[in-house]
């Protein structure tokens, strides 16, 4: 069950856990010339209860986007890539990429984070990117390459199961 905290958005009421906020939603911000975007004043409250405003942004191994990541969620994901065996190679590539590429980044009073240099250039940012929600974290697209993507998800109409966890076959929307 989620309660509606003000203006600022829902929030699982006590007996959830502590600064469990759910970032959901696009977001189309602008990057300035020193490469930091602006939060969403709607995100800012919780990110500042859950992670005192620190966060980890990274790569995304899949897609050229990033992946923002408060604090503890970063160091729980971190611990299980590092648990890996360094010995496998897929293990190794995903220590490497992920938490070869993860920058601390710190939200500063105006709300703004710093995107690093080569993460920018590795998701391609410009001047407009897509913030997106994705409950416990964010991805940052391009906004160009976001609306390509989503509008070739869209477009594709395979019927095609094979890569499709069990637990969504089930799942009724």
């Amino acid at each position: 069950m989620w309660v509606l905290v003000g203006k600022k958005g829902f929030r699982q009421p006590s007996g959830g856990k502590k600064g469990s906020a759910v970032f959901r939603g696009p977001n189309i911000l602008n990057l300035d010339a020193k490469g930091r975007l602006v939060l969403p004043t709607r995100y800012r409250d919780a990110l500042l209860e859950k992670c005192q405003g620190q966060l980890v942004a990274t790569i995304d191994t899949e897609e050229r986007c990033l992946q923002l990541y408060p604090m503890p969620e970063w160091l729980e994901i971190e611990r299980k890539i590092n648990a890996l065996p360094s010995f496998n190679k897929a293990a190794r590539r995903v220590q490497r990429l992920l938490v070869g590429h993860a920058t601390e980044v710190e939200m500063d009073a105006a709300g703004r984070i710093g995107i690093p240099p080569v993460l920018r250039s590795y998701a391609d940012l410009d001047k407009k990117i897509m913030l997106l929600g994705q409950g416990h974290r964010f991805e940052i697209w391009s906004e160009d390459l976001w609306n390509q993507k989503r509008d070739a998800w869209l477009a594709d109409d395979s019927e095609d199961d094979d890569g499709m966890p069990d637990q969504m076959l089930s799942l009724v929307l």
